[in-house]
């Protein structure tokens, strides 16, 4: 009876347990089925270009001209990926020093006023939608760059410049995380040894951190590399190469919205904005590699 009474209190908590199995590996099978679905379909319409149409990868990769409704029609997208890649880096560039700073000053700096105002500011940077961020650049962006550069103030500039400030919370969250993270002993022997406060920071805590920071330089460069709507209202949409960064061009998330209403599913052009959507998401990937990479070198 003790036995039978016993089986009776366990019961209950091997029946949550294996409900708590069951819900999660459901869940964990419907993502991945939802992931690779979708890479499925994207690869599937995105290789259709070359195996369908006969589209060589020379005029896809190496084209200049984005000619859809030409005679013959050319799909070069060369301006697009280089669009894409020269506002991403660009916007690296100018966020994550700001953004390194910003952890510092919040972190190691002044913790206490920087975690009360600055870290509220951020946050709430992140949580600003992109048509508003499009749209401050195109109203207060754009015409600053007109009165002080050459040319109409839309350009690769313009672009990197609204990019900047939506990744900047990204590069300024992980960099924050990776400075609080960091053993309390390491700056303290710093110090011992007659090390100032700059020259603990420049030459004990950056280089230690430094797999964290560069982790949220590239997720920032991912967030960039994939912002479409903000980056449209600003770059000036021009299918061609930039001579310098205040003239007009395009990126392959800009052409996709743009382009992808106005075709016809399963045509010529609809599969090369495939093909583009398809570069994109093996972007993505090679972004995570990278996140990845920099994550089993901080734990060596």
């Amino acid at each position: 009876m003790a036995q039978s009474g016993g089986r009776k209190k366990v019961q209950p908590h091997i029946v949550e347990e294996w409900t708590g199995k069951i819900y999660s590996s459901i869940c964990i099978v419907l993502l991945v089925v939802i992931i690779f679905s979708m890479v499925y379909f994207v690869a599937t319409k995105g290789l259709s270009t070359f195996f369908r149409d006969g589209i060589d990868l020379q005029q896809i990769f190496g084209g200049t001209q984005w000619k859809p409704e030409g005679e013959p029609p050319l799909f070069g997208a060369l301006p697009f990926i280089i669009g894409s890649f020269s506002t991403s880096i660009l916007a690296a560039l100018i966020a994550a020093p700001l953004g390194v700073c910003a952890a510092l000053f919040m972190v190691e700096i002044m913790p206490k006023i920087g975690k009360k105002y600055l870290q509220p500011v951020i946050e709430l940077l992140a949580g600003i939608p992109s048509v508003v961020y499009g749209f401050v650049g195109l109203s207060v962006i754009v015409p600053l760059y007109r009165d002080i550069f050459p040319g109409q103030g839309l350009g690769i500039l313009a672009g990197a410049t609204v990019l900047s400030i939506m990744i900047l919370p990204t590069i300024t969250s992980i960099a924050t995380d990776a400075l609080s993270a960091l053993p309390p002993g390491l700056k303290e022997g710093s110090y011992a040894l007659g090390a100032t406060r700059w020259q603990t920071l420049s030459r004990t805590v950056i280089p230690t951190v430094m797999p964290g920071l560069l982790t949220g330089v590239v997720l920032g460069m991912a967030r960039a590399f994939g912002e479409a709507l903000a980056v449209q209202m600003v770059i000036g949409n021009a299918p061609h190469i930039p001579n310098s960064l205040f003239e007009s061009t395009s990126t392959l998330t800009s052409i996709i919205t743009l382009s992808m209403g106005n075709t016809v599913m399963g045509s010529t052009q609809n599969n090369v904005l495939w093909t583009l959507a398809l570069i994109l998401m093996l972007m993505t990937f090679v972004f995570v590699f990278i996140v990845r990479w920099l994550e089993r070198r901080a734990k060596r």
